[in-house]
């Protein structure tokens, strides 16, 4: 009954709206029409037939209202009705909106065309209005393709054009049956008198070409290249190549298969004598590089070739080299250029449109870099002089292009590890040192620039220069005092605008931050007024960019960490200028937030660096600190600020604030914010080391009480800094730690035990540990600690323990180890303990297990007397029956050696010989000592343990010729002159690429696993060999027949495929390559290889991820992972649809994938099954929709 009556009351109000719709009162008119609208993008809305269609027929009546006003709002309120009124009463809005379309009058036309617009805009997507916007589509069309016809009225034709693009650009997919005739109907209006047609018609067809068929491709490219081999007017070959570059950029790969044809000629057409058509070539080739890279070197010959092309201007090159010195005339020389400066010369375009060339293919090709240094870079850098504004600014924009590509280069895999850093150095350097050689060319060049008026030109230049400084940090030193003239120059000059100033003081911070101090120290002077004008600038924006730059300018005054060159600088004459401005800026509470932060910080550094210079004001500016602290919006700044002060070498005196600051940071420990605490534990750490002396015990209980809340494993980076402030405490003020064993103390030990301890924060807890030991507070001695962490051990027998994870053995390992060496005197005891705790049978596992790790750590560090005994238990735990005990046996032998070499290691050899069925475990104690040893300590033994190695090499237990693999690979790397040889010539194929040949399918599978590691961790070592390697690798993908056997198991057969193993390093080998040397691949013939792949086994199915280039074929490889149900463990059935709605989530990410009509199919067959929704929502909130390799693969 609800319902219908609120259906009747709705229909009820809605009458009343219509009546006051027709009342003569535009006003009237109005807000019914706007109450109307209002009503209907309610949710709830329900119309019954009668008020839909008495709704629609009055909007369409009021779209020729005399009122604009009414008018507008009649069109806004079709949006919504789309959807609420049924498939007739759109069809009735469609033709009365198509058929106005064709009046005479203008304004009905326009508001009409709006209407239309507005309608495409709401059509349904989904597959259940997916029978309406079909219909409704075809309507338009077939009314529109009549429009278009029409030659006598342009203004008609420009609008059916403008809808139509529309529709194509949204629902091209569900137009699919109308595409050729759209394409017969577009094409001759390329050849349309009027030049607004043909651009529309390029429109319409880039948004056709995306969701067409091949065939239809096909025929629009062959009419082009028809066409234009006709030879036809130049005004529309202009429009043919611009609709060439159109489709190029909208078609993606498909135009690849065209190019052969279409290079040549639009090649061609760079030869004839006419700017626009040039331009519009060298859109095409941007296009065509920036999809699939063709004919690089024609292309980039080509540009060069057009890029000086100026044939009304004479650049001469003499008064070029003596302008340093007239610069005077410079500014009269200008002026000069504009008069004679043509209208009608267009050469300008021709040379922005190839220079933008250039842009695209030095972005597109990272892998031509070198090349591109000793082809294209003169080239630009010789057009900086370029006379046209416009063209300038593109010059440097390519340039900046070069040197990001460039930094991307020496970054790629950025710090894999510390160690590999000089390798990888080296192996990008030729980019960078060809650079470096450039840099006086470009200071040269830029120096001027930087002094002249135009805005566009240095703000390029400004770019460039912030460039340089991040690609090849210190690459300017010897040019700063060339550039500074030009700097000041944008920081004072009257007429420069704010976005000038902002772009000037930002490349000057970099400038600051990225070179030396002493390079600036001479020009103080000169560098400081401008920069503390801006300061005290009225624009907030450039404030804030000034303080940064003021803040680098007061550590240059007196770097620290260099005590003997400060002596050379006096910064007295500075501090004063700097101080009063920064003052005024800190003391002023209604300015910009961000102005106030990095005025706290700019302040902060003056009194780190300055502090003694400040005299009385200093404790003004502290009172000023604390309160900021105590002020919400500033307070992390503070923090950072006051840990800052607090360790400054000028020991700044911190007492009249101490106190206050102490009990608010400890208040800020409660807080929820995860910065602030990070923030605020770095700053007790800082106070608590340099200002120990000032600081009561009592001040720091109300911290210590909020730290048992922070040492948890939930977060372990923040339980790392609480334990270093502990440490901290431990060290200075070991009084305040009375109450911690009851507090903060058994939180600690819980981390101990934590599976999840590891790396830094473990190390923190060592050095804790230490720390209290020597700090000899009440009742937390030696052995109190070591009870507290090996009592879990000893219970692990009683039911009710928790299970302890392994981890945690190595850790309270290491733990002890630590106290061992704070406690010298304690050791012997101790090592007397462990070894009977091993040798006892009755002590439980776990204990065993865990006195065995610590005699190893006790002997790392070598602190383990009497080597004969131990050496006895630890062989007769190997011996033991209980694997835990032999393993840990064998970890603890390794450790041992590593600590004394010369001691154990000739034992371990020894033992390795005399001992066969020992020897894996004793192995693992080699691998580990070394990998831990220095390659120093190393050298002595090397021989020897290679030579153990070689006898164990043809071992018939494939575990142990891994475990001696693994031993020769990290012994070759302590020596590898000298062992890198040896290990070649045993390969006896002796080269790589022959080892991916060989007969033995064992022998492939292993070359595919090393090539496989060499493209993660060095793909510099395989960019230059995927030519070759790729065949090889791709051969490797396929199922062999050959490699298939049966065998029988009682009365089954079960079926053994021997090429699994390498057909899983294979794909494990293309997917590593996708991340590392994407740009060295053919993308589709990747694909063929990645669809047969998702035929094939579930563990090879499960390797796969599409990788989202192109958006034609993924729904038939993702369907065939969901119909490929063999009988299998549902587990992994389950799995395998994970990953292929992974897959799917990547490719729904990729740009404008909504044009391919499969894809848009397919997505609504997963919404529509409830089970494939659920894992596809599962995948999008969980995972962050998987995309992994789609981010960095923008092709589509």
């Amino acid at each position: 009954i609800t319902l219908t009556m609120t259906m009747s009351n709705v229909s009820y109000y809605i009458s009343n709206l219509l009546e006051k719709m027709t009342s003569t009162d535009k006003d009237f008119r109005f807000m019914a029409t706007n109450d109307l609208m209002l009503e209907l993008q309610k949710d709830s809305i329900k119309l019954d037939e009668d008020s839909e269609r008495k709704v629609v027929t009055m909007l369409l009546k009021l779209l020729e209202d005399k009122n604009g006003e009414v008018q507008n709002l009649a069109v806004k309120c079709l949006a919504p009705l789309v959807s609420k009124v049924k498939e007739p009463q759109v069809e009735t809005m469609v033709d009365t909106l198509c058929s106005n379309m064709m009046s005479d009058k203008e304004l009905l036309r326009d508001i009409s065309s709006m209407g239309l617009k507005t309608v495409i805009a709401e059509l349904p997507l989904s597959s259940s209005g997916l029978s309406l916007t079909v219909s409704v589509c075809k309507k338009i069309t077939s009314q529109l393709i009549g429009a278009m016809g029409k030659q006598e009225d342009v203004s008609v034709q420009l609008e059916a054009l403008d809808i139509l693009s529309d529709m194509l650009g949204r629902l091209s997919g569900a137009l699919v049956s109308f595409h050729s005739s759209l394409l017969s109907s577009l094409l001759p209006q390329l050849t349309s008198p009027r030049m607004a047609v043909r651009k529309r018609s390029i429109l319409a067809l880039g948004h056709l070409v995306p969701c067409c068929s091949p065939a239809l491709f096909s025929q629009l490219t062959e009419h082009l290249l028809t066409e234009l081999a006709k030879g036809p007017p130049t005004s529309v070959t202009r429009t043919y190549i611009q609709c060439l570059a159109t489709i190029s950029r909208q078609g993606g790969h498909r135009v690849g298969e065209h190019l052969e044809k279409l290079i040549p000629m639009v090649v061609k057409f760079t030869g004839v004598e006419d700017d626009e058509l040039r331009e519009y070539c060298f859109q095409a080739f941007e296009a065509f590089i920036r999809r699939c890279p063709p004919h690089v070197a024609t292309v980039t010959q080509l540009c060069l070739k057009f890029m000086t092309f100026d044939p009304n201007y004479n650049y001469d090159d003499e008064e070029q080299q003596e302008e340093d010195s007239m610069d005077v005339e410079e500014g009269l020389d200008e002026e000069s250029d504009d008069e004679y400066s043509d209208d009608d010369d267009m050469s300008w375009k021709v040379r922005r449109s190839s220079i933008k060339c250039l842009e695209a293919l030095i972005h597109t090709r990272r892998d031509l870099l070198l090349s591109f240094y000793s082809s294209i870079c003169p080239a630009l850098l010789a057009r900086f002089k370029e006379r046209e504004e416009n063209v300038r600014a593109d010059v440097f924009a390519a340039f900046s292009t070069l040197l990001r590509q460039t930094r991307v280069g020496s970054s790629h895999h950025g710090n894999i590890k510390a160690g590999s850093d000089s390798a990888l150095s080296r192996e990008e350097e030729p980019a960078v040192a060809m650079l470096e050689t450039q840099v006086p060319v470009i200071v040269k060049t830029l120096h001027r620039q930087l002094k002249e008026k135009s805005i566009k030109s240095r703000q390029g230049c400004f770019c460039l220069l912030t460039e340089l400084s991040h690609t090849v940090p210190g690459a300017l030193e010897q040019h700063i005092p060339a550039l500074i003239p030009g700097i000041v120059f944008s920081l004072t000059d009257k007429s420069t605008s704010s976005n000038m100033r902002i772009d000037a003081l930002s490349f000057f911070h970099v400038l600051l931050l990225s070179h030396p101090p002493q390079a600036f120290q001479p020009h103080m002077q000169v560098l400081l007024p401008p920069v503390v004008a801006c300061v005290e600038d009225t624009f907030y924006k450039i404030t804030s960019e000034a303080l940064l730059v003021a803040q680098q300018l007061v550590r240059v005054m007196r770097p620290q960490g260099q005590s003997a060159t400060a002596g050379r600088f006096d910064p007295k004459p500075f501090v004063k200028e700097v101080f009063s401005a920064t003052l005024k800026r800190l003391k002023a509470t209604d300015i910009d937030q961000e102005v106030k932060e990095r005025a706290i910080s700019c302040m902060g550094h003056m009194v780190c660096h300055l502090g003694d210079h400040l005299g009385a004001e200093l404790q003004g500016v502290l009172a000023i600190f604390l309160e900021r602290l105590k002020n919400e919006i500033t307070r992390l700044t503070a923090v950072r600020t006051i840990t800052l002060i607090s360790a400054s070498p000028l020991k700044i005196n911190l007492s009249s604030i101490l106190p206050e600051t102490l009990s608010v940071l400890g208040s800020f420990l409660r807080k929820n914010q995860r910065a602030l605490k990070l923030g605020t534990l770095a700053c007790l750490t800082a106070l608590v080391t340099h200002h120990a002396g000032s600081i009561k015990p009592a001040a720091l209980e109300p911290i210590l009480s909020e730290l048992p809340a922070l040492v948890d494993e939930g977060d372990m980076h923040v339980s790392q800094v609480s334990v270093t402030l502990l440490t901290c405490m431990a060290k200075w003020c070991p009084s305040s730690l009375a109450k911690i064993s009851s507090s903060v103390l058994p939180g600690v030990f819980r981390l101990v035990h934590s599976p999840l301890l590891q790396g830094a924060a473990l190390a923190a807890i060592l050095d804790f540990l230490q720390a209290l030991v020597l700090s000899k507070t009440s009742n937390l001695g030696y052995s109190q600690l070591l009870k507290s962490l090996t009592d879990p051990f000893h219970r692990s027998q009683s039911s009710d323990s928790t299970i302890i994870h392994r981890q945690s053995y190595q850790s309270v390992a290491r733990c002890v180890a630590a106290l061992s060496a704070s406690c010298s005197k304690e050791t012997p005891a101790t090592v007397a303990g462990l070894m009977q705790e091993v040798k006892n049978p009755g002590s439980p596992e776990s204990a065993r297990v865990l006195a065995l790790l610590c005699l190893g750590e006790l002997g790392r560090s070598g602190s383990l007397g009497r080597s004969k005994e131990v050496q006895g238990v630890i062989l007769e735990a190997i011996s033991s029956t209980n694997e835990e005990v032999k393993t840990a046996a064998s970890c603890a032998l390794g450790s041992m050696a590593v600590g004394s070499l010369d001691e154990y290691l000739p034992f371990l050899l020894k033992e390795i010989s005399a001992q066969p069925r020992r020897q894996y475990l004793l192995l693992h104690s080699l691998k580990e000592v070394i990998s831990a040893c220095p390659a120093s300590s190393l050298s002595a033994h090397v021989e020897s343990i290679w030579a153990l190695l070689f006898d164990n090499c043809e071992c018939q237990e494939e575990g142990t010729r891994n475990l001696v693999a693994e031993c020769l690979g990290k012994l070759t790397l302590v020596n590898a002159a000298q062992l890198l040889p040896r290990l070649k010539q045993l390969l006896r194929a002796g080269d790589f690429l022959k080892t991916l040949q060989d007969e033995d399918i064992n022998v492939r599978r292993v070359a595919l696993v090393m090539f496989n590691s060499a493209a993660h961790n060095k793909p510099s070592l395989i960019r230059g060999l995927l030519a070759t390697v790729l065949p090889h690798l791709y051969k490797e993908t396929q199922i062999r027949k050959d490699l298939i056997r049966e065998v029988e198991m009682g009365p089954f057969k079960h079926t053994v495929d021997d090429g699994l193993d390498v057909r899983k390093a294979a794909f494990e080998c293309m997917y590593t390559l996708l991340d590392s040397c994407l740009e060295g691949l053919n993308v589709l013939q990747f694909l063929d290889h990645v669809e047969e792949g998702l035929k094939d086994h579930y563990d090879i199915r499960r390797v796969m991820l599409v990788p989202a280039h192109c958006p034609e074929s993924p729904p038939s490889l993702l369907l065939q992972v969901k119909a490929g149900s063999v009988k299998q463990e549902f587990e992994k059935q389950e799995e395998l649809r994970r990953s292929a709605m992974r897959a799917v989530a990547a490719l729904l990410a990729v740009p404008e994938v909504e044009r391919s009509p499969s894809m848009t199919d397919f997505a609504d067959q997963i919404r529509t099954n409830a089970d494939m929704a659920s894992i596809y929502q599962s995948i999008q909130g969980g995972e962050g929709g998987g995309s992994g390799p789609a981010e960095s693969m923008d092709i589509s």
